[in-house]
């Protein structure tokens, strides 16, 4: 049985599901419905009626001392989605240790009986069940008979049709505090079929529907049931404290309290029960004023989970090659943390990325990042680009009395091609088209050119493409903005550097272990932005590393 957490907080099966492989070998009669799965679970076949009727009747004897008799021929209760109404009912009456005896009814109670004998177990409620069909009548007295609940839980068989008003006219001197239904939701046989009512993006339904026609199908549906309910509270008002119902189609809720408003009902609340695969919504209404009134659910049922940060480790051997090449950066502390948070910082400052230190904890730093343009994917490109813009810029003229610039059409091309001078020039120009010139490549051709070569290869030298700030790319929006003014962002997030299995450090400047690069995800347009960040980061620093002092 797979249950929502979404459960009522204080359902049982909530954080504890059904364990069948116990209730197997504890109950023969259940035992005999289920079956170890592929994977050695053992399962139940929920689209067998026989078997969901075991499940019921076993929880019930199991956790409530119940023993109960159901039809197959009717409506058989799933027990963790009617406990959710029960607990919702408790939440509505303010039910409590001390209270006055509280008093109910529930409308259509069904072969089961199972909201009074739950209600009665639980919290010892008086109930006043009202039944139309003669079939459930019977087994509803005689389940409530054979738990010795007749004190508590009266039967009543009335005619068809019959709601609230019919069944109060003998109880005239009675306040309920409140009444339960759970009613027919399906107008006719194709809706209860599926035909035309169901979406059909949606998956089949995981188990059997049972019942009898009473019991699952209505002139009108659910809704314009309710609407007799509802008919029936505003002659009735406050001979009861709530009126609720519970729903089996989302759409119907809205129209419903649509209804009560144009009533001027005064108080008016909803919420959802939800078990597995299954939801169901629920409204109840009030005329007093000084009942407590449940919120409803968020619009935002489900919670966004807790997503996981997004992390890469630094060995401590990374670390040390890390900290060999600090000083370049101006970082003279020995620490693991501050040396891989230097690194960061510097990264960052070439990616245009906005951060800022934050207060942190022990053994770990914190830094604030905001970024608002996306400069770290296809940089090798981008250096290739603004390398290739520079080459092609105009020279500017020579100056009079100057010599004339050594250019490819001023200069005469050398006599001999093959001459160790010629050879230099044309290597600086394929390697001028390259994005990855290696330095110690270029001093070498430097050695073996003539004066004028080496000037060419020198100030190639000076020029890195690495380091070089890349432009942006026409038609961008990239605009100065003043220090108050609000700039727009990609996104935010917190950047925490930790280290590794840390205990409390004496001197935070002298610790050193692994290291651990945690992104922490705060606002923003897209979380693949600080995933492609995280990667460029973490490969950067593992270049940093393996390349030579």
């Amino acid at each position: 049985m797979a249950l929502s957490k979404s459960m009522h907080p204080r359902n049982r099966y909530k954080d504890k599901p059904p364990d069948f492989a116990y209730l197997a070998s504890k109950y023969p009669e259940f035992q005999q419905h289920v079956h170890t799965n592929l994977s050695g679970r053992v399962a139940l076949n929920f689209k067998d009626p026989e078997a969901v009727r075991a499940l019921t009747c076993t929880l019930l004897k199991e956790d409530f001392g119940l023993t109960i008799e159901i039809p197959l021929e009717r409506l058989i209760p799933t027990v963790p989605l009617r406990l959710n109404y029960i607990h919702w009912v408790e939440d509505l009456i303010g039910a409590g240790p001390g209270d006055a005896p509280r008093r109910g009814i529930d409308i259509g109670t069904g072969a089961s009986c199972i909201y009074p004998l739950l209600g009665a177990t639980m919290n010892g409620w008086f109930f006043l069940a009202t039944e139309v069909d003669n079939v459930c009548f019977s087994y509803a007295k005689k389940n409530v008979e054979q738990n010795s609940m007749s004190d508590l839980i009266k039967v009543v068989k009335v005619p068809q049709k019959t709601l609230l008003m019919d069944a109060l006219k003998e109880e005239s001197a009675l306040v309920y505090d409140f009444c339960m239904c759970n009613p027919p939701f399906f107008a006719n046989q194709l809706e209860a079929k599926g035909v035309n009512s169901r979406n059909s993006r949606r998956p089949p339904p995981s188990s059997v529907n049972t019942g009898g026609v009473t019991e699952i199908m209505a002139e009108g549906g659910e809704l314009e049931f309710v609407k007799r309910i509802i008919h029936d509270s505003l002659q009735l008002k406050k001979r009861l404290r709530w009126y609720s119902c519970m729903l089996g189609k989302k759409c119907s809720l809205a129209p419903l309290k649509e209804e009560l408003r144009k009533q001027g009902v005064p108080k008016v609340t909803h919420t959802e029960f939800c078990q597995g695969r299954t939801m169901r919504w629920a409204l109840a209404w009030s005329f007093y004023e000084d009942v407590s009134v449940p919120s409803p659910p968020s619009k935002k049922r489900k919670l966004e989970k807790a997503r996981k940060p997004l992390s890469f480790s630094l060995l401590l051997p990374t670390v040390k090659l890390l900290r060999a090449r600090a000083p370049s950066i101006g970082c003279s502390t020995l620490g693991s943390l501050s040396v891989v948070t230097a690194w960061l910082e510097k990264i960052l400052s070439d990616l245009r990325v906005s951060h800022k230190r934050v207060p942190s904890g022990q053994a770990e730093r914190s830094l604030f990042l905001t970024a608002v343009e996306n400069s770290w994917i296809h940089v090798r490109q981008k250096r290739r680009d603004q390398w290739r813009q520079l080459r092609e810029l105009p020279r500017a003229p020579p100056c009079a009395g100057s010599a004339a610039p050594h250019t490819a059409e001023s200069e005469p091309q050398p006599e001999n091609p093959e001459s160790p001078e010629n050879h230099a020039i044309v290597g600086v120009e394929l390697e001028t088209g390259k994005s990855e010139a290696n330095e110690d490549s270029v001093a070498a051709q430097a050695a073996h050119a003539g004066p004028l070569t080496q000037e060419v290869l020198c100030n190639t030298q000076e020029v890195d493409p690495d380091k070089q700030e890349v432009a942006p790319a026409p038609g961008s929006s990239m605009t100065s903005h003043s220090p108050g003014a609000s700039q727009p962002f990609l996104f935010k997030c917190l950047t925490n550097v930790k280290l590794e299995g840390a205990g409390e450090l004496a001197e935070e400047d002298e610790e050193e272990g692994d290291v651990i690069v945690q992104m922490h995800w705060v606002e923003g347009l897209n979380r693949d932005l600080m995933n492609q960040l995280c990667t460029y980061l973490k490969n950067t620093l593992l270049r940093l590393a393996s390349s030579p002092l």
